[in-house]
């Protein structure tokens, strides 16, 4: 599907605010509330809206660190650590990536012990690096920009 900038400027707004009703929505990009609810609906029949989703403060709701670590595995376990890492209630995502480590992983914990607890459950298949996040940047992200074509640039 090409995405044209009437679909970046509704994708640009429903990333600001998911929860937008199509009317507002409509009003916000210029067109008619059924031409926008069609265009929703394709951009998501195109599995190019995947989902909506809220942002959680971890920090209010009791998950104080924020973590991001390096797994490399030890034995080629590949399946046990994405089973574990799936089972596991406080991993925010999961990357397997190129370089010299197999995953980057972000988890959300209470506590350094918790931490601990996370590095001592994968330690018989995996290696760690961990980094506590201090602070997250904000970054606004622009639709035109993000969707830009090498020809247009």
């Amino acid at each position: 599907m090409k995405i044209d900038d009437i679909d970046r400027n509704i994708l640009g707004e429903l990333y600001m605010d998911g929860r937008l009703s199509i009317r507002e929505l409509a009003k916000r990009v210029n067109l008619s509330p059924p031409s926008v609810a069609e265009r929703v609906r394709k951009l998501e029949s195109e599995g190019i809206i995947e989902g909506y989703t809220i942002k959680i403060n971890n920090q209010k709701a009791g998950l104080a660190l924020d973590c991001i670590l390096e797994v490399t595995m030890k034995n080629g376990e590949y399946q046990r650590f994405q089973d574990f890492i799936r089972r596991y209630p406080r991993s925010c995502f999961c990357y397997r990536v190129t370089g010299s480590l197999c995953y980057i992983v972000k988890i959300s914990v209470p506590s350094l012990a918790e931490l601990e607890d996370f590095i001592n459950s994968i330690s018989a298949y995996a290696t760690t690096v961990s980094h506590i996040v201090l602070s997250e940047v904000d970054v606004q992200l622009s639709m035109d920009e993000f969707f830009q074509t090498e020809k247009s640039q």
